[in-house]
């Protein structure tokens, strides 16, 4: 395989499962988007960790959204590239060096990472107190948003401000751990119902999100879940992480009527009408599927007549140490892993997981060559289709 070194220069590499670094070698590879349609496999500096920060030897990583957007498009959202960049902020490893002043960590320690830093004095209105997930200015790994840009975890090594880490729970792997980022998008939205419990939702669109939204109803306790898709194979995934029914939007099935709490994880604007009409009078509609940022139609007259409540939902606070929690107490992610792919077939990755006729639900990288939780490749499952992040 080809690939480049930051300087440009080309530098070719075996074919295969790379074996260890050399003492002394001070390189790494990473997956690099340089542009629309163009990602490598980079050889960049190995980093060093400074004052306050750890060096992450990262062994998972998820492919999400927003990584197919930067590889598609160039762009995910209103973030733009202007320069190459490192996608992924889905991903987990383990401490291979602390710098200096870090305490309450070890070398050798399995964590992910929380991928949001406010940037400022983090200072927010009384109003918003603790909802950091709306600080106006946030660096996430793996994003286009600010110049320069904030590389993400896609290589093999990656230093981290030490506040940024997670240590995982005994039992945790590391593969499950890098799915605790989405995880925690899926426990956030959960959360911006009060209470779940015991009753019945409804959660629309089964790709990543809105099958990790079906879990995550499931651990806090909704009496029943229906999950609705267009995709059986996103059906399929939905079942196996705790729906009970399903309704597939295109053999013709409808919705169901009258839910009293509604998750809409599509994104897709000519949902909404039959989504509102599904939800309740005087229910909720979650909206965590992010929705287009220019003018599309969309029929939203029973938003209004039905006195429905609509709230947002966007990224997450600190619910990745729940979702943490919640791995830890045997909530079980695995089924929405479809694909595995070795790092130096990125490109392929990439692919697999934005086709919706390859099967795919989330598509996991392998970023070592030996993880400490080897897996098999899984076979595909069915199509999931991702939705587009507003802005990564």
């Amino acid at each position: 395989m080809r690939t480049t070194d930051e300087t440009g220069a080309a530098r070719t590499l075996t074919a295969g499962r790379p074996g260890p670094m050399a003492a002394g070698d001070h390189r790494m590879r990473a997956v690099v988007v340089h542009g629309a349609g163009d990602v490598r496999v980079d050889e960049r500096a190995r980093p060093v960790p400074g004052a306050g920060e750890v060096l992450l030897s990262v062994e998972w990583g998820g492919i999400c959204g927003s990584d197919i957007a930067y590889w598609k498009k160039g762009a995910s959202g209103t973030a733009r590239l202007a320069h190459p960049l490192v996608l992924g902020h889905e991903f987990a490893g383990r401490i291979a060096e602390l710098g200096e002043g870090v305490t309450g960590l070890s070398v050798g320690q399995a964590a992910t990472v929380h991928p949001a830093r406010p940037l400022g004095d983090g200072v927010l209105p009384e109003r918003l107190a603790g909802r950091t997930n709306l600080y106006p200015r946030v660096r996430y790994f793996g994003s286009a948003a600010f110049d320069p840009h904030t590389d993400g975890g896609f290589s093999e090594y990656r230093t981290v401000h030490a506040t940024q880490i997670r240590p995982l729970p005994d039992g945790v792997p590391t593969e499950q751990g890098a799915l605790a980022e989405p995880l925690a998008v899926a426990l956030h939205a959960v959360g911006r119902v009060p209470e779940l419990r015991g009753r019945t939702v409804l959660v629309n669109g089964c790709g990543p999100i809105g099958s990790l939204v079906v879990a995550a109803a499931r651990y806090r306790g909704a009496g029943r879940v229906v999950a609705a898709d267009l995709a059986s194979s996103s059906l399929a995934v939905a079942r196996a992480m705790g729906a009970d029914e399903t309704r597939d939007l295109s053999a013709g099935e409808k919705l169901p009527e009258d839910v009293e709490v509604v998750f809409e994880a599509s994104g897709a604007p000519a949902a909404l009408g039959p989504v509102l009409r599904a939800t309740a009078r005087g229910g909720t509609l979650v909206q965590v599927g992010n929705l287009p940022g220019t003018a599309v139609p969309a029929a939203l007259g029973d938003l209004v007549t039905r006195e429905i409540t609509w709230i947002g939902s966007y990224r997450f606070v600190e619910e990745i140490d729940d979702a943490l929690r919640a791995l830890r107490d045997g909530l079980d992610v695995t089924p929405l892993i479809t694909h595995r792919f070795p790092l130096e077939r990125a490109g392929e990755a990439l692919a697999v997981a934005a086709d919706p006729a390859s099967g795919s639900s989330k598509v996991m990288l392998r970023l070592t060559a030996e993880p400490s939780e080897p897996s098999e490749p899984s076979e595909p499952s069915e199509p999931s289709e991702p939705s587009e992040p507003a802005e990564a």
